[in-house]
């Protein structure tokens, strides 16, 4: 039974790798999250770089450059520009909880039979909720740790970026031209 694709979803079918989003942005979708958020050119190589959150200094220093790489967006009327920078905002947020949560970065305890090839079957990898691995406990300082702090500067600026008014605007645009309109 083939799954029914949604005019809003993410496009993951698409070759990422010869398509440039800032030519042909009705081919970008915002999905769900932080999807795209390693796929999408030109955007993905102007703002990784920028992304860093090891300590909180790192991360107010990355943040900061992020949102301000969001603002020049809004103001170029890059609508798919401002929402990579708001997802790696959010990215920020979601990768130094992970790791302050868990230092390894894992969230669950793998079994044995995650190691075998033909059980780590797209999308779900050794670790994963589906196949019903436990969590990891969570770090005594999971609160309080370098990189919780870190999460929380991260936190700030993707709130600021979502309820943007002119991303929002840029946003309801967008949608009504490239997904609605379609």
């Amino acid at each position: 039974m083939e799954k029914k694709s949604s005019k809003k979803a993410f496009q993951y079918d698409l070759d990422f790798r010869k398509t440039n989003f800032r030519e042909h942005p009705e081919l970008y979708r915002v999905g769900v999250g932080e999807q795209g958020v390693l796929l999408v050119e030109p955007y993905k190589s102007e703002i990784l770089p920028l992304w860093r959150f090891r300590t909180e200094a790192i991360a107010q220093e990355s943040a900061e450059a992020i949102y301000k790489k969001f603002e020049t967006y809004l103001a170029e009327q890059d609508f798919v520009g401002a929402d990579m920078a708001r997802k790696y905002l959010q990215m920020g947020f979601t990768r130094a909880r992970r790791y302050a949560n868990h230092a390894s970065g894992k969230k669950y305890t793998e079994k044995e039979s995650d190691y075998e090839p033909e059980t780590r079957a797209y999308p779900y990898s050794s670790g994963s909720i589906h196949k019903k691995n436990p969590l990891r406990p969570q770090e005594e300082d999971a609160l309080t740790s370098e990189k919780a702090k870190a999460a929380t500067v991260f936190k700030a600026y993707w709130d600021q970026a979502r309820q943007h008014p002119e991303y929002l605007k840029q946003k309801e645009a967008f949608n009504e031209k490239y997904v609605r309109g379609k």
